[in-house]
């Protein structure tokens, strides 16, 4: 059984020291998390945020999704199980939290870190929160995040039920919905503190974030999890009032899609043909857009002129076994 309470921590300690009580807490490079065994998928993860922890050269290309081993293979989800099942592999401790260190990335693959979760929720609005996370480190020194899954109620035929789908051999839960509880802190301003509950579909652009803000005693209710015993809450202001809670527009998302099909463009000629398409939209690429599409462009003009090479001295090779025969 895992812990029912997430602190948040004193001075000087590490994050691994902000559950109590806990008998399945697993200590990750730059997460805590508490892994439900039955559901297959994280409770909670907690992650304390930096400036310096968000900036760095670690890049999801050297990481791979894989079972995490400090867990009992019997209680394991596997790839297979998220394998054309209409689900993406949902991070819960994203990625792009620890650019900081590689490895530290590279355990957020792990799938205790990861659930079900629709592949536009994950791609677009989650993706969203993410970065309004990462840009509260521009304004304050510390920033702590806590994440899961919620399998919430709905009315039919006049009675209440929990109803969730599972994938997989494992029967690996899908989540109705998903949490994120942000506080964040700086000594020379009030902390700020937020809780969301976002469904686990696609979200539209008109949606803002308070929009799904709840109390932290609701989402007590709703996940069974006491946030921040140790913090007064009367002691932050609300942090959608105090900071905006603004998030990437239509257009930076537009961008950053595009960004994502350039990076992954695996010829010159279909990387041309996405360059094209971004220059017949009305959106005008910025200094990083050009650069993937720059640096992606010498990468490929270099696989594909080694690829040449190896046909060329191949076909010499046959050639000259061929005048040995004649």
């Amino acid at each position: 059984m895992c812990g029912n309470e997430v602190r948040v921590p004193k001075q000087d300690e590490t994050v691994d020291c902000f559950v109590f009580p806990s008998s399945r807490k697993l200590r990750i490079e730059n997460h805590v998390l508490c892994y439900d065994q039955a559901k297959k998928t994280p409770r909670w993860v907690l992650e304390h945020l930096t400036r310096d922890k968000v900036k760095g050269e670690a890049n999801r290309i050297h990481s791979a999704f894989k079972p995490d081993p400090n867990i009992p293979a019997v209680f394991h989800s596997s790839n297979d199980d998220y394998w054309d099942s209409g689900w993406s592999r949902g991070h819960m401790a994203p990625a792009s939290n620890n650019k900081y260190d590689q490895d530290a990335m590279n355990q957020t693959f792990l799938l205790s870190n990861i659930v079900p979760q629709n592949l536009d929720n994950n791609a677009n609005y989650w993706y969203r929160l993410e970065a309004y996370c990462r840009s509260l480190t521009k304004r304050y020194s510390d920033v702590y995040i806590v994440s899961g899954p919620l399998y919430l109620p709905i009315e039919k035929d006049g009675k209440k039920m929990v109803q969730y789908e599972v994938i997989g051999a494992n029967n690996v839960a899908v989540p109705t919905h998903l949490y994120k509880v942000i506080l964040a802190e700086d000594k020379s301003k009030h902390s700020v503190l937020g809780a969301f509950v976002i469904p686990n579909e696609p979200v539209n652009f008109e949606k803002k974030l308070h929009e799904f803000q709840v109390s932290l005693e609701v989402l007590a209710q709703y996940s069974g999890l006491i946030f921040f015993p140790d913090f007064v809450a009367e002691e932050a202001t609300d942090l959608c009032l105090t900071d905006g809670c603004k998030m990437l527009s239509k257009e930076r998302m537009d961008m950053i899609t595009f960004g994502r099909r350039l990076r992954n463009a695996p010829s010159s000629e279909l990387l041309d043909n996405v360059w094209r398409e971004l220059k017949e939209t009305n959106l005008i690429p910025d200094s990083f857009t050009m650069d993937v599409y720059e640096t992606r462009k010498r990468e490929l003009q270099q696989k594909e002129t080694q690829s040449e090479t190896v046909n060329i001295a191949g076909e010499e090779v046959k050639e000259n076994e061929i005048e040995k025969l004649t």
